[in-house]
């Protein structure tokens, strides 16, 4: 890697969305860190063998554990992240809130709100002054659209997490760094589901666009990957 391309930071880029904007970047001339659980092999490891030589960079990382982002830190001192873009999801079925098993709600909430914000404040200060920081939301985690109900958890869990950016942003007001929230559509993963409108392939490139389009708004904006504005 060298400090002549920008770097991409990509937390939680085994497969998926997260692998797709890992290749992304890479596909634009950047030098890409990506971070999966475990040791087991993944998509990402399969494409830092078909990448150029020292242009992908896998860490190992379980982001629910805080000694594990610590060590992340500590292992990425001394060098400048122009994008920390952190990916993760779960959900665990589709019941009313009340239905819900308290342990449930607790996993969900801490991989899908606590985790990433961890994340985000733990590697904040490796970002460029002028950089991005980014998290994988969900139109679902907007409550003017939420119209329809279902998937309570998730919901919660995506609207939590856009609140605590919220936080974030309000106590470093007046910073220069971009912070985004993304919704990257409807996409066939195993959490969107086969019936979803998007491929991973027809999400990702709008999705690093619309990162790239706003790099150097400053504050806090809530998108999609189309660019457009998600209400809150």
């Amino acid at each position: 890697m060298t400090a002549s391309r920008p770097t991409a930071l990509v937390v939680g880029a085994s497969r998926t969305l997260g692998l797709g904007i890992a290749a992304e970047y890479l596909r634009r001339g950047w030098d890409v860190i990506g971070t999966v659980r475990g040791g087991r092999p993944t998509g990402l490891h399969e494409l830092r063998a078909a990448s150029p030589e020292g242009r992908l960079a896998v860490e190992s990382l379980e982001m629910t554990d805080p000694e594990q982002i610590a060590a992340l830190r500590d292992r990425l001192a001394g060098r400048t992240l122009d994008l920390l873009f952190v990916n993760a999801a779960i959900a665990r079925g589709d019941l009313p809130v009340g239905e819900v098993p308290t342990d449930v709600f607790t996993e969900v909430m801490v991989t899908n709100a606590l985790s990433p914000m961890r994340v985000v404040e733990a590697l904040r200060p490796l970002v460029a002054p002028a950089g991005t920081i980014g998290v994988m939301s969900s139109a679902q985690g907007s409550v003017a659209l939420n119209t329809r109900g279902g998937q309570d958890l998730y919901r919660a869990s995506k609207s939590a997490l856009n609140q605590l950016m919220r936080c974030h942003a309000a106590r470093h007001a007046g910073d220069g760094r971009t912070l985004l929230l993304m919704d990257p559509g409807w996409v066939r993963t195993g959490l969107g589901g086969p019936g979803a409108r998007l491929s991973v392939e027809e999400s990702v490139p709008g999705v690093v666009a619309t990162i790239e389009h706003h790099r150097g708004a400053r504050g806090l904006h809530f998108v999609d990957h189309l660019g457009q504005v998600v209400p809150w």
